[in-house]
């Protein structure tokens, strides 16, 4: 009796395999990213080895293309030289086994789930389509760690599957262009992290970016020779097809339209206006004439060349930011108003959103837009793409009106990551948050979607502003709602971020490279310690009023090489809270040693041969210099001086001072410090 109790206990640890839904202490075990549904711990390890092989129950679908990539990924990792470089059809003693039943179509609903297991000397991914079985390799990958002797797959057995089926990313490719290997690269990471629908935003003020054989002056004129050929648009949407990704196209109209009235100025809406591709950012009122008959048959000629280049039924029309200026000062466009009984400017909106729903729909297209586009004329088959939040005056956004009304909704409001806002503050929202919505309404929520605007971005920069935080957010769209460990989530994405560079990804390097040109040197420890620190602008006040940066303007500055999530500041300012709850000198050594690194990154900075881009930098990196010094004395124990005091208060405020565009983000908790201690010494 007694034996068989130690046996079954034996057992127990030997498996260590507690089921978890959602997350618990079994998550600081692995790295995955998104955490998937429910996994089962094992202390299983299957060893990468030179006999290290991939095995597919067929060679069909993307299964194989995605499996030589997985090896070449692996063997890049580990370093080790493997025997077969390529998968094989049917073996049974392989170190993976993939098994798939059928080949997905994007073009309808995709089962992606898949189970993986990890077992004592091999692993088997099980998935219905070739598309889950992509997303279990992108979870094997994830399960490689390491000791001193090998590389190997930590044990575990997966079952997973996506909570949204829209778990998007969109890249605006209008205000600054962006060439064919970003976006390559992009989509790679994307799939990484089991994210399916890239929304490609090609047409804006400042640009029309597709070749147009039925209209050529759009890319003559409307793109400043930068735009992608047709047979481009169909590699991107075949590359992405591959990686089990969708693409959804924008052509935004009737606003938004400036770089098509430079083309065809005859479609707009002011007559005798000479229209001009746009280089500033911002909302302009360049708009389609919604009673010309001219801009139907325009839409309908370039719908019929453009739609077959898309194979996903769904074409977004944008449909935002109208402030219909034109139109108002259009007499001929008034009197269309009383004649049709519209009211105002947004039913006329309405008037040509339909039109174009219409045409749309010719071509077997449904009409996604942006939440303006949400009208009583509105079909139920569209849908909203919920962007408007608190910033645009709607406390409680628009995605929960929009599926009580009847239409299918995705998020984006509060995932704009051009905003530059901390990853918590877009990880921490929900879809649907706490709403109380019918089986039926939820069901609606397709998902979120994260939007890259670019008036800001180029592709020196743009990678830098999607990722890693995009990471975290494919875990708010495909995990549990209750994933929201905001300390274990910055664990695994610390990790995410360095294997992002495995696929290309260029948030770190390119950070280098900025920080080069600035100092024109290879010498910039002492800058990089600033960026560790320093945050760009947040929503917008980088270029408030859209007239600070024009679409050639440098994006190679200070706040270019500066992420929303400063590194150091992040951990300085959790530890600042820990020492004020709870001195300990454990934590008081730490809060020095960050004083010296700032200090001692002053003392290297003042090596560098001054320039003007440098010399930018100074005052602030003297400020700190001086403030960390004084905060050591403070932490120390030391008396200080009414002068010495007048000169924090100084420092302080001189620092919470914006730099080139950022900000000083440890400079709260510096004071909050300094007031505290201060109190002490004084008591």
């Amino acid at each position: 009796m007694i034996d068989n109790f130690v046996k079954n206990i034996l057992v127990a640890l030997l498996l260590f395999s507690i089921k978890i839904n959602g997350q618990n202490a079994v998550a600081d075990r692995y790295n995955l990213m998104p955490w998937p549904q429910e996994i089962t711990s094992n202390t299983h390890k299957v060893i990468i080895d030179e006999n290290f092989t991939v095995s597919i129950n067929k060679n069909e679908g993307r299964v194989y293309n995605y499996a030589v990539n997985t090896i070449r990924r692996i063997t890049n990792r580990t370093g080790v030289f493997v025997n077969k470089g390529f998968p094989v059809i049917q073996d049974k003693k392989a170190t993976v086994k993939i098994y798939f039943t059928t080949v997905a179509d994007l073009i309808k609903k995709v089962d992606e789930s898949y189970t993986l297991k990890v077992n004592e000397t091999d692993v088997e991914i099980t998935a219905t389509t070739d598309v889950g079985a992509l997303r279990g390799l992108e979870t094997l990958q994830q399960l490689i760690t390491y000791d001193d002797h090998s590389f190997y797959f930590k044990g575990a057995v997966i079952k997973d599957t996506p909570r949204f089926i829209w778990r998007g990313l969109m890249i605006d490719v209008a205000r600054h262009f962006q060439p064919m290997e970003v976006l390559k690269r992009n989509l790679k990471a994307m799939a990484s992290m089991k994210m399916n629908v890239f929304h490609w935003h090609l047409s804006d003020d400042q640009g029309f970016r597709i070749e147009s054989k039925t209209y050529p002056k759009l890319h003559e004129l409307g793109s400043d020779n930068l735009y992608y050929t047709q047979n481009q648009i169909k590699e991107i949407v075949a590359y992405a097809d591959a990686l089990g990704i969708r693409v959804v196209p924008e052509i935004d109209v009737p606003g938004h339209a400036t770089a098509i009235l430079t083309a065809y100025p005859e479609l707009g809406s002011k007559d005798n206006y000479t229209y001009n591709i746009e280089r500033f950012s911002g909302v302009f009122h360049p708009t389609l004439n919604p009673i010309n008959p001219k801009v139907y048959t325009f839409l309908d000629n370039l719908f019929a060349e453009l739609t077959p280049l898309f194979p996903d039924p769904y074409f977004h029309i944008g449909g935002d930011e109208n402030e219909g200026k034109h139109w108002d000062e259009n007499h001929e466009i008034q009197k269309f108003k009383k004649k049709e009984g519209l009211k105002n400017n947004h039913d006329l909106q309405t008037y040509f959103n339909i039109k174009l729903q219409k045409i749309l729909k010719k071509y077997n297209k449904k009409l996604m837009g942006w939440d303006e586009i949400m009208t009583d004329g509105m079909p139920k088959t569209a849908i909203i793409h919920s962007w408007r939040g608190v910033n645009e005056g709607f406390e409680k956004g628009t995605l929960i009106e929009a599926v009580k009304r009847g239409y299918q909704a995705v998020l984006s409001n509060d995932y704009y990551i051009d905003r530059l806002q901390s990853v918590e503050h877009h990880y921490l929202f929900d879809p649907v948050g706490n709403e109380k919505l019918t089986q039926e309404e939820e069901k609606r929520v397709l998902g979120g979607e994260v939007t890259m605007w670019s008036e800001l971005v180029t592709p020196l920069t743009v990678d830098s502003r999607i990722w890693p935080r995009t990471a975290a957010l494919s875990e708010r769209f495909w995990s549990a709602k209750n994933v929201k460990d905001l300390e274990n989530m910055r664990k695994r994405l610390a990790v995410v971020s360095l294997h992002l560079e495995e696929l290309g990804i260029t948030h770190l390097k390119n950070r280098d490279q900025i920080l080069r040109n600035i100092a024109k040197t290879q010498q910039i420890n002492s800058l990089k310690t600033l960026t560790f620190i320093f945050e760009p602008l947040k929503i917008y006040t980088r270029n408030k009023g859209g007239v600070e940066y024009k679409t050639y303007s440098p994006f190679t500055l200070f706040a270019d090489a500066c992420s929303a999530d400063a590194e150091d500041a992040y951990h300085f300012n959790k530890l600042v809270d820990s020492y004020l709850e709870k001195p300990i000198d454990a934590d008081k050594k730490e809060l020095i040693l960050f004083f010296n690194k700032w200090i001692n990154g002053y003392k290297e900075f003042k090596t560098l041969s001054t320039n003007p881009l440098l010399i930018q930098l100074e005052p602030h990196y003297k400020k700190l210099n001086e403030l960390s010094q004084l905060c050591i004395e403070v932490l120390e124990g030391n008396k200080i001086s009414e002068d010495k005091k007048k000169q924090i208060t100084s420092s302080i405020n001189y620092l919470k001072e914006p730099l080139v565009d950022t900000e000083l983000v440890i400079i709260s908790s510096i004071e909050k410090l300094l007031k505290q201690q201060t109190k002490k010494s004084k008591a």
